[in-house]
């Protein structure tokens, strides 16, 4: 998902990026991951990816996307802020064989040239050539994720004032504006299912354990703050429930797809 914040409202940025990197780089997202490859899948299965195509995956985690594009034969970069996600894209890279380009960078300052790539997740505009696309699938603020970014809201300080939230990125008329110097943008809201072979309550332990947001919400809290946040959380896991096996958890997280293309 992407990140990007608009750097030149924001006072201290580049306190704002080292607490996104440290949370980040907290937990193992590389475990959460695992869980959303089905959806990973579905979205490259809808891209155009052929041998020689340069794609670069920005916000890469362990590489779900770079791994696919690879496996086609394109020419795959991957950059992501946090540094252990990135050792582990490497692993996983290696352990297939495939000559993936990994580096940590921040999706704001790519480390490409111009008009560098055909399909690109950020920095957009910048490092796109004529004709090339930016694909995007982005958690839209009304989906699954954007509810469970609330829950943290409610029960946690305010941030930093002027950071923009990342659910923006799945706002459509937001979305539109920000590309509007493409000439192409196209959107369509998908679904990836999200499943877990525990039931809600040891779902949200699983998030604690390795989702760097909940680790980090969880422990700016006293004891009797983190009880009502897990409360919360797993009555969120448990209303959005539609697994029919019992002690397990599927649930439906809402994406806009976005497909720009450059003029």
């Amino acid at each position: 998902m992407n990140t990007c914040i608009e750097s030149a409202i924001i006072p201290n940025l580049e306190a704002v990026k080292a607490k996104q990197k440290a949370t980040w780089e907290s937990g193992d997202f590389g475990q959460i991951a695992r869980t959303i490859e089905n959806a990973a899948g579905e979205f490259m299965a809808r891209q155009t990816l052929r041998p020689g195509l340069r794609v670069l995956d920005v916000a890469c985690g362990t590489g779900n996307l770079a791994v696919i594009a690879a496996r086609h034969r394109c020419i795959v970069s991957g950059i992501d802020i946090a540094a252990n996600l990135i050792d582990q894209a490497r692993v996983r890279a290696a352990g297939e064989g495939l000559p993936i380009e990994f580096a940590e960078a921040d999706a704001e300052v790519l480390p490409f040239a111009d008009d560098h790539f055909d399909l690109v997740a950020a920095e957009l505009l910048r490092v796109t050539r004529p004709g090339g696309k930016v694909a995007l699938a982005n958690w839209t603020p009304e989906g699954f994720l954007g509810k469970m970014f609330n829950v943290f809201k409610a029960h946690l300080p305010a941030g930093p004032a002027g950071v923009p939230s990342p659910m923006s990125w799945g706002h459509e008329p937001t979305v539109r504006l920000r590309l509007q110097d493409f000439a192409e943008v196209r959107v369509a809201r998908r679904i990836a299912l999200m499943r877990y072979p525990f039931p809600p309550a040891e779902t949200v332990e699983f998030f604690r354990q390795y989702y760097g947001p909940t680790q980090k919400a969880f422990a700016a809290l006293d004891p009797a703050a983190e009880d009502a946040l897990r409360r919360d959380l797993v009555e969120l896991q448990t209303d959005h429930n539609t697994a029919g096996t019992p002690g397990t958890t599927e649930v439906a997280a809402e994406y806009l797809e976005v497909v720009a293309v450059r003029g």
